[in-house]
């Protein structure tokens, strides 16, 4: 059983189980119908967890339970300052991330498992203010799906209002949570407040499809060039492989599957496939070069779908410091 890929209900399933049947039942007391159906299944169709997996799981949910005792105390900002005291900058950012979607309010987790399509029509009829905001609540790839369903205008603007987007009430979130509860069920809301911002939006854009992303940056550029010009700053494509030196491109390729580098390398240019090969040995280059050729035609949405994953490993090595992008570092973080 391999911790990094088990789901979060697989991780609570087994949480349970360590912590025994008296305190697992006062945890299952509190949960909905629904989600106590859920981890149920999961807790019955466990089998033989390595006590090192079991181990690791207990570490993360003493990790989040810390996390979130900082947060009551003092704030999102002043969990974050306790816990790189306590464990490291890295460390804390990590678990701060895994409680990134406990953040939101829990109305608008009503949306998580609607299609975006659906989404979009609701959408429709709706403020793009409200639309804006409402995308900044929901996870980068969903916001994504959602924002590529509508209208070239609409994503034009609504795109533009979450770059732009500041603090946002817990007032104005639990009126907007009243309207998601009447449309898609009824939840209790959570009194937490939003931002936007350039980062918000390029997130999204990352994820989105090609025409989408250059429809609205082109539509920020004729409105904001400069705000434009922050969000691509902030965003990377998979044709920006080109910036990274040789050093970050090797580090690179530890993190990505063979499989993965040969789709993604189908619909790539000339000048990435060099930067590539120029980085792995003859052998391997000739490998993936007959991979590529054996796979023969190959959907547009599986290329754009593999050099997606190979960007998101180039975003969050360059967060972790190990590898640099060209043009994007800070003066103090350029080794000359």
């Amino acid at each position: 059983m391999d911790f990094t890929a088990l789901t979060s209900q697989q991780k609570a399933a087994i949480a349970l189980i360590a912590f025994g049947p008296e305190v697992s039942a006062l945890v299952l007391k509190g949960m909905r119908e629904e989600e106590l159906e859920k981890i149920t299944i999961e807790i019955a169709n466990l089998r033989d967890v390595p006590a090192e997996v079991e181990a690791k799981v207990v570490e993360e949910c003493h990790d989040i339970f810390m996390a979130r005792q900082y947060i009551s105390q003092g704030g999102v900002d002043f969990a974050k300052e306790i816990l790189e005291k306590a464990v490291g900058k890295n460390k804390a950012k990590e678990i701060m991330g895994r409680l990134e979607s406990s953040f939101k309010s829990r109305g608008f987790s009503l949306l998580k498992d609607i299609d975006p399509k659906q989404l979009a029509g609701f959408f429709q009829n709706e403020h793009p203010q409200t639309t804006a905001l409402i995308l900044t609540q929901l996870l980068p790839q969903h916001s994504a799906s959602v924002l590529s369903e509508l209208s070239p205008e609409l994503q034009a603007e609504i795109a533009l209002r979450i770059a732009t987007m500041e603090k946002i009430s817990p007032e104005i979130l639990k009126e907007i949570e009243g309207t998601l509860e009447d449309q898609f069920g009824s939840t209790a809301g959570r009194d937490l407040s939003v931002s936007g911002g350039a980062k918000a939006i390029a997130e999204i854009l990352n994820l989105i499809d090609s025409t989408a992303e250059k429809n609205i940056l082109q539509s920020l550029e004729a409105e904001d060039p400069d705000l434009a010009a922050e969000v691509k700053n902030m965003m990377f494509v998979f044709d920006d492989i080109v910036l990274l030196d040789d050093r970050s491109i090797q580090r690179l390729l530890k993190e990505v599957e063979t499989k993965d580098l040969s789709v993604a390398l189908k619909a790539a240019n000339e000048e990435v496939k060099t930067k590539i090969f120029k980085n792995v040995s003859e052998r391997v280059a000739n490998m993936i070069k007959e991979e590529m050729e054996f796979m023969g035609p190959t959907r547009l949405s599986d290329v754009e779908a593999a050099q997606s994953r190979i960007v998101e490993s180039v975003r969050r090595l360059e967060e972790e410091g190990q590898i640099i992008i060209a043009g994007r570092g800070r003066k103090e973080d350029i080794i000359v």
